[in-house]
């Protein structure tokens, strides 16, 4: 993965009109994927995942 790490906030394209989506806040874990499928934003509450704001069952329940 060559992508530099933005810990904080993702920048997005400059043409983009959406704000920056700040990365870090308090009791909640972010990361963003980037695949050849596309951003994915993962999120990890506690024990809850979230992928681009859908719950993710873990195996085995």
């Amino acid at each position: 993965m060559n992508a530099p790490l933005l810990p904080e906030v993702l920048i997005r394209a400059d043409d983009d009109a959406q704000s920056p989506l700040p990365l870090e806040t308090e009791g909640v874990a972010r990361w963003v994927w980037e695949s050849r499928f596309g951003p994915m934003l993962i999120e990890v509450q506690g024990q809850q995942v979230f992928v681009n704001g859908s719950p993710v069952e873990p195996v085995g329940r």
